[in-house]
């Protein structure tokens, strides 16, 4: 029998339940619990600090371990700031369907086990999926879509399990205008690898760079677990879903290409570029030409108008440095006559595009421009290529294929983790960041691009694999000429007899053209010239 209240004490309780969200969940909210069915929602210390930072912080993003309650623990205060709050427009993004009409469930099922007299504003409509009150309050829930919430001024927005959310990114660049007027955000998730507008977000947190306020919440935060728990529960479990589901360890919890630790030493070596120019103000420069340097531009190429991007990359071989990098959306001509302008600025470089379909649309191009300095896999491609051979068509460029692609990537990963190449793009490391491995294969993660890192995975390839075998060569011969010289008593100084030859620094130019005499090949054409700048030496090993 339920103990009747005065109206008196009814009014103090109301007051004092506004003030105190804490108060008010463990006084007069139930949950329903799976084996004892309806119980007092009895709220653990570190539920209670979470409600005071949803209080004290407009922006709160939560990283924890599974099974912690959260998920009711936020319902009950989305009731709490419905009841006592007039004209709050509470909006819950979650994964799916059923999670939504969950969440709404355990928020009727709040409302139904409070005492009628606590409940001032009245239930006006309710379905699935949304509840509203008398004092224009409502809570809504619903599944991830594109336009989800954007025409609405939200009270407070609730994600769930962001970063489990399909095109979180999209989502929130689309929602935070929402928040405007005042409004305030909880975010809440396990981890799901790093990547992601999730990941990002949490991770600024930690370093005090956005709005939001950090909260991380392991496994043992629950009273009632401890070691013995930790055992039982890890027992069949995998190091990834240990490290996801309990341990809140982004780097672990997912299958990157890189590890955390060398994506963070990339992110501190990022800077602005010096100039950004180009179309849209995409061509980015870190580096501007140093004559007598080397360079290699190598691009991955699309169609200029669907989801992916057409990329190049300029590269100092000296020193492994990025130079230059273009990230747009262009027809692949136009993007031709870009890379055609680049290349030729920065002392002709070895221009090698990914030769699929729209890449051979591009080295067309090149070829009207009367560019020579393109890469091919051996002279008799290019032989192919420039004259034909009974009536086949050789192949400039790099082949990206299964074997090859394997190849670049794995020298890349190797190039970046021991820092041999040398990159500061904010661009690049946030491909990075959501570049992971699926089963066997390594790739973008769904709605996230790659372009930036095949491009510059090819030109990485191109000048760190095939440099070493030819500045040897060079070194080689410069010493057979230094003996022979000295043979002749002639005084000379080491570091002038050759550009490939330094006592302290080895310098070389691994992608100088090789002039071919005219017993090299015979052209079908005699009123051709023979081509020069053939790279045929630059086979993949």
């Amino acid at each position: 029998m339920t103990k009747k209240i005065s109206k008196q004490n009814q009014i103090n309780e109301i007051i004092k339940c506004g003030k105190d969200p804490v108060y008010f969940m463990n006084k007069y909210l139930k949950i329903q619990h799976p084996m004892k069915g309806l119980i007092p929602f009895n709220t653990f210390d570190f539920q209670d600090e979470c409600v005071k930072d949803f209080n004290s912080h407009r922006f709160n993003i939560i990283l924890k371990s599974r099974q912690l309650g959260l998920s009711t623990l936020v319902a009950a205060y989305s009731v709490w700031q419905s009841i006592f709050y007039k004209e709050k427009n509470i909006l819950i993004i979650a994964t799916k369907l059923a999670v939504a009409q969950n969440f709404i469930r355990k928020v009727k099922t709040y409302i139904k086990s409070m005492p009628k007299w606590l409940l001032v504003p009245v239930i006006t409509a309710n379905n699935k999926q949304q509840v509203e009150f008398s004092n224009g309050s409502q809570i809504k829930a619903v599944p991830t879509s594109e336009d989800a919430g954007r025409s609405e001024a939200l009270s407070l927005l609730i994600v769930d399990e962001a970063a489990f959310v399909r095109n979180f990114d999209d989502l929130w660049m689309g929602l935070y205008p929402t928040l405007s007027t005042g409004g305030r955000a909880i975010i809440l998730s396990t981890p799901n690898g790093v990547g992601g507008q999730y990941h990002e977000l949490y991770t600024k947190a930690e370093r005090k760079e956005n709005k939001f306020n950090p909260i991380k919440l392991m496994w043992d935060v629950h009273p009632e677990r401890d070691d013995e728990w930790f055992d039982k529960e890890t027992k069949n479990m995998s190091k990834k879903q240990i490290s996801q589901e309990l341990l809140c360890d982004f780097a672990s919890s997912g299958d990157t290409f890189l590890t955390q630790e060398t994506l963070e030493k990339l992110r501190i070596l990022t800077k602005s570029p010096i100039e950004k120019s180009g179309p849209e103000m995409n061509v980015w420069y870190w580096e501007y030409p140093l004559e007598g340097n080397m360079y290699i531009a190598s691009a991955d190429i699309s169609r200029g108008d669907s989801g992916d991007y057409s990329t190049f990359h300029v590269i100092n071989v000296k020193d492994m440095s990025v130079a230059v990098e273009f990230k747009g959306k262009i027809p692949p001509d136009n993007f031709a006559s870009l890379l055609y302008d680049i290349a030729r600025r920065f002392n002709k470089a070895v221009i090698c595009p990914e030769n699929n379909a729209y890449g051979y649309t591009v080295l067309s191009k090149l070829g009207d421009l009367g560019y020579e300095n393109i890469y091919f896999s051996s002279e008799k491609e290019k032989y192919k290529f420039l004259y034909g051979d009974d009536g086949s068509i050789g192949k400039a460029g790099f082949n990206t294929n299964k074997d090859s692609r394997e190849k670049i990537l794995a020298n890349f990963e190797e190039s970046l983790r021991n820092g041999r190449i040398k990159t500061k793009s904010t661009r690049l490391v946030s491909e990075l960041k959501t570049f992971v491995w699926n089963g066997k294969k390594v790739g973008a993660m769904k709605g996230y691009n790659d372009d930036l890192i095949m491009s510059l995975a090819i030109g990485c390839w191109l000048a760190d694999s095939n440099s070493e075998s030819y500045n040897a060569m060079q070194i080689q011969y410069a010493d057979a000429l230094l003996k022979g010289m000295q043979l002749n008593n002639i005084n000379i100084d080491k570091t002038n007899i050759s550009p490939f030859y330094n006592s302290k620094e080895t310098m070389f130019n691994p992608f100088m053209p090789i002039s071919m005499g005219e017993n090299n090949f015979k052209s079908k054409d005699p009123s051709r010239k023979n081509p020069l700048g053939d790279l045929s030496w630059l086979i993949g090993k």
